[in-house]
């Protein structure tokens, strides 16, 4: 069996740390990257490489010498040509199926906000009647003002560990996985998103996740994590707190009607 070249094995690395990103983690770990961070990686990778192939020069002319050999050696013409004509046959067919327009069905009609359950749970634990429940710490924002920032801190440390990777770096749903996912992350700076519920509905959708969306009105399509299964119940309730604190939008109360 003849001896792999040093080109032969950068390119075979390049490619497998491709098919690594593109199917695996999509595929098998279920984490859609988005093509500019498959591209970053991918950078990062060739950089390496050229840096490893050209700290030596006899390793750098073992590197070359296929290159060399297939444009210049009349013995390789044919591979020549056959790599002249099918590299850009390649690029073209790639750019058409970016460019070009797909004829897709149009998407499944959904609500934007789903109705949440009667019971509000954390685990199998019963908080109570949704409508009834209220954040334990935000009396705090009147009553202890010191313990209600610590609260608001820790729901910080909590979304920029977890959170922000979809949600955005400014709560906006511009988080490096965004476009990667269908429907997009909330936009909490969307006044239209946290004045129009409660915590308690907040606390839902967070504890619950994708999994824990009503069957009606489906396909959901969610890749909200059922953070319950992660985060503790203070947690949750401090994240919370610290998404209104961050935008200054005040989440409503029972009985308030929204704005």
């Amino acid at each position: 069996m003849p001896k792999l070249s040093l080109f032969t094995k950068c390119v075979i690395l390049f490619a497998a740390v491709w098919l690594f990103l593109e199917f695996f983690i999509g595929g098998v770990w279920s984490v859609p990257l988005p093509a500019s961070v498959i591209g970053m990686y991918l950078g990062l990778i060739l950089v390496a490489i050229l840096v490893h192939v050209s700290v030596e020069d006899d390793r750098f002319r073992e590197f070359l010498r296929p290159i060399k050999e297939t444009l210049a050696d009349d013995k390789r013409r044919t591979r020549c040509t056959v790599l002249f004509v099918l590299v850009p046959l390649v690029m073209l067919v790639f750019t058409f199926s970016k460019v070009s327009t797909k004829a897709e069905a149009p998407a499944s009609v959904r609500i934007a906000h789903p109705a949440p359950p009667d019971e509000l749970t954390y685990g199998d634990k019963v908080i109570g009647p949704i409508q009834e429940v209220e954040n334990p710490f935000r009396h705090l924002e009147k009553d202890d003002k010191d313990a209600f920032r610590a609260h608001a801190e820790n729901g910080r440390r909590v979304y920029y560990q977890n959170c922000f990777y979809c949600h955005g770096d400014d709560l906006d749903g511009e988080g490096h996985f965004a476009h990667g996912l269908n429907p997009l992350p909330a936009n909490f700076q969307d006044p239209g998103i946290i004045p129009n519920f409660q915590e308690s509905f907040f606390f839902w959708r967070i504890s619950k996740g994708g999994p824990g969306l009503p069957p009606s009105a489906t396909p959901w399509d969610s890749a909200m994590p059922v953070w319950e299964d992660y985060l503790t119940e203070e947690e949750i309730w401090d994240v919370i707190i610290f998404l209104s604190e961050y935008t200054g939008y005040k989440p409503r109360t029972f009985g308030e009607a929204a704005h």
